[in-house]
């Protein structure tokens, strides 16, 4: 490589509009989000604009289109979700609790952030598939880790575990999608206390397929996975 090839660093100037930028781009997804909840998941890029105080104009100075924006805010969004997930990272207490938990702490936010979680799956559809899914895919990774921690405290076989965390977080992000459009009468509370138990009993089938007998409220010793 000639000294030509050599990628010329960013000088002071530069760097600060670089940093300005991002600056930028987080704020108007912040404010992305508040439009949402305002105006529903259809919500347009000039309200969008309008939440900001900018004009329309002044967003493209920071996004490649409307496109990008949409996947930065659908970016955040997913995000948001994952953290609800987050007792599930730093195992403790009994089995039971962690997914009560962490099932409560979701099927809360849905209740509370429905338009923001609509306008994720709708713009999965639309080409933010990978947001979407990388979500999911962030927490059944992460749970995987959770269980081949513990089935391996308990001797039994790990090989499992990425296809139970998998189908776990289909199972709940499913029935909790399908909840959010059509509750049938079912409240929060009803169905968090439903998944739970579905949950569990996936859990303790695997478990005793293993030769292990858990009781779900005995306490766990803790465990960082971070």
């Amino acid at each position: 490589m000639t000294s030509t090839d050599t990628p010329r660093p960013l000088d002071g100037r530069a760097a600060r509009w670089a940093g300005q930028r991002e600056r930028r781009r987080r704020e108007f997804v912040e404010a992305g989000l508040r439009a949402i909840t305002r105006y529903g998941p259809e919500v347009s890029t000039e309200q969008i604009a309008d939440e900001a105080g900018v004009a329309r104009t002044r967003l493209y100075r920071h996004f490649d289109g409307a496109a990008d924006l949409q996947h930065a805010i659908a970016g955040r969004i997913a995000e948001l979700i994952t953290a609800e997930f987050a007792p599930l990272w730093n195992p403790g207490g009994t089995p039971m609790e962690l997914i009560r938990s962490a099932i409560g702490a979701h099927t809360r936010w849905l209740a509370e952030h429905g338009s923001l979680y609509r306008y994720l799956t709708r713009h999965a559809m639309d080409g933010a598939s990978d947001v979407f899914a990388d979500g999911k895919s962030a927490i059944a990774r992460q749970l995987t880790v959770v269980f081949e921690h513990y089935l391996g405290l308990f001797g039994v076989d790990t090989r499992v575990c990425e296809a139970v965390a998998f189908g776990l977080v289909g199972l709940v992000e499913s029935s909790t999608s399908r909840w959010l459009e059509n509750p049938r009468g079912v409240d929060r509370a009803e169905l968090a206390a439903l998944l739970a138990r579905w949950v569990w009993r996936i859990v303790d089938d695997t478990l005793r397929a293993g030769g292990l007998e858990l009781d779900p409220h005995t306490e766990l010793a803790a465990a960082n996975l971070n």
